[in-house]
């Protein structure tokens, strides 16, 4: 076979997806049974929304930003800074005229010391009208792997450990539980996670613009030299890290360059904005795009479940990222272990 013909090939693969599928997300006006999660979420990998997850929740009451700030009193937690609020993302620097994986810089602070610059940050994009037009840094709360218990104990009595009928349906415990908190200046670039993701929206809303590994031909993944933001007089510098190549998507779903990325024209996006009081099912592999809006800000909190490796899509999908890589785009094969395990 040919390149076109390998490329014609997945085009048709993903438009039968699409055609099968559609993109309108599964809604359940109530939690699931363990069941009704495996038969219409799980085992065909797709995403839902689901309402009423997390009423008993006592966090939906008490998460008031006077609560926090008691309840974490001197402790120390670790905030994403940017310039932009474009961590982890595929960011062009013209002092080298190269473009980047560019990583965040990260400061130790108190919990009251991140709202104050929350606030800030807040108010100056009200003045001056658009998240991306403020001149002050960015600041998220978006440590990964496990940040809730690590450095947010103090408010784990809160919420549940887990969420029942998944870790029922899955026959494990969530590998890992994350907090959440933000404005709209923070936005996450689009990846995928070797996750079943259950994510819990406490305050404002969040926008997910999903594709199903199906369409993965469409996004043209590759590598960067990796670099991390570091502070200077002038703001921010990129300071590269040499010898590091990451694996990264550089399309921008909400203004996608079809020149340089013509393969996304064939894409089908599912958009799922998640408001307070819901909850998204994310289904392992699925690549997604966060932006998030709220006038005090953003609060969530996700529940992370290893995939099934055994699964015939993992291999799949490394099969896929080798033919797509390696024949059609001619640059080095893509490893999978070399991802990050990055996400909103």
């Amino acid at each position: 076979m040919t390149k076109k013909e390998i490329e014609r090939a997945f085009i048709k693969y993903v438009k039968e997806y699409q055609d099968l599928n559609g993109v309108i997300p599964h809604v359940f006006d109530q939690p699931p049974t363990a069941l009704e999660f495996l038969q219409k979420c799980v085992h065909p990998n797709r995403p839902a929304l689901i309402k009423g997850a997390f009423d008993h929740w006592p966090a939906n009451e008490l998460w008031t930003d006077e609560y926090l700030r008691m309840k974490m009193k001197d402790q120390k937690i670790t905030v994403a800074v940017t310039p932009n609020g474009q961590a982890d993302a595929v960011t062009y620097d013209p002092k080298t005229d190269q473009e980047y994986f560019v990583m965040p810089h990260e400061e130790q602070m108190t919990f009251d010391s991140f709202l104050t610059h929350l606030g800030s940050s807040s108010q100056q994009q009200k003045e001056q009208g658009t998240p991306s037009s403020s001149s002050s840094p960015a600041y998220y709360i978006s440590l990964q792997n496990g940040s809730l218990p690590l450095e947010y104990s103090d408010l784990e009595d809160d919420i549940d450990p887990d969420i029942a009928w998944c870790s029922e349906a899955l026959g494990c415990q969530p590998d890992a539980v994350n907090f959440w908190f933000g404005d709209a200046r923070s936005v996450t670039s689009l990846h995928k996670d070797p996750y079943e993701n259950c994510y819990a929206v406490l305050r404002g809303e969040k926008t997910f613009i999903l594709f199903p590994p199906s369409e993965y031909m469409c996004l043209h993944e590759s590598t960067y030299p990796s670099a991390i933001y570091t502070p200077s007089k002038a703001g921010f510098d990129l300071t590269p890290s040499p010898g590091i190549q990451v694996p990264w998507i550089p399309v921008d779903p909400l203004r996608p360059d079809f020149a340089r990325y013509p393969r996304f024209k064939y894409a089908k996006p599912m958009v799922i904005t998640v408001r307070q009081g819901e909850m998204l099912y994310l289904p392992s592999l699925w690549f997604h795009h966060v932006s998030q809006a709220g006038e005090n800000g953003v609060i969530a909190v996700n529940y992370w479940y290893d995939m099934n490796y055994q699964h015939a899509m993992f291999p799949s999908m490394g099969l896929t990222r080798r033919l797509v890589s390696e024949i059609i785009d001619g640059q080095p094969t893509l490893d999978m272990a070399s991802d990050d395990d990055d996400d909103q």
